[in-house]
């Protein structure tokens, strides 16, 4: 499994230099994520790489690398199943979390996108949204990154994070 830190991420877990690494053969164990203030208050985006299904999850207390994977894994497997996508944790993420690897963010266009779903994570925090219910909203708002069901641009990562096993 393989969580792809932003600098800013990477200096507050003092996780030392990031590799390069090229994207997971399982594409539902490749996870991008950063940190981010919203009103004097850390959150962490954590986002399918493939597929830019998001989660939110508050970033008080996790000083470490340790820390952050069990709070990560945490987030992610209630979120998930919370999501109806529970079968999807216990198949393909959950058997990957044996092997842990840090490293840089994946390409240009995971950057941009995470960048995008902080602005409207942000805008729902002004809103009074809980960072637990944010994920839902923003894996149903259409991303140029990713190709629909029919292959035109603008998929939405619940679809695009469900049909994963289909590729």
């Amino acid at each position: 499994m393989i969580f792809r830190l932003s600098q800013k991420l990477a200096t507050k877990l003092k996780v030392g230099k990031l590799e390069s690494l090229p994207a997971d053969e399982n594409p539902y164990a490749d996870w991008s994520s950063h940190l981010f203030i919203f009103d004097r208050t850390q959150y962490i985006i954590l986002m399918n790489t493939a597929s830019l299904y998001a989660c939110v999850m508050h970033g008080r207390g996790i000083t470490d690398d340790s820390t952050f994977i069990a709070r990560a894994l945490d987030t992610i497997r209630e979120f998930t199943a919370d999501d109806g996508k529970q079968f999807i944790y216990r198949r393909f993420i959950a058997p990957s979390n044996g092997t842990l690897s840090f490293a840089k963010a994946l390409n240009r266009s995971v950057t941009g996108s995470m960048n995008d779903h902080i602005h409207a994570a942000k805008f729902m925090l002004e809103d009074g949204m809980a960072p637990s219910d944010i994920g839902y909203r923003l894996n149903e708002t259409p991303m140029s990154a990713l190709n629909g069901p029919d292959g035109r641009k603008y998929g939405y990562p619940k679809d695009v994070f469900a049909n994963l096993v289909d590729k």
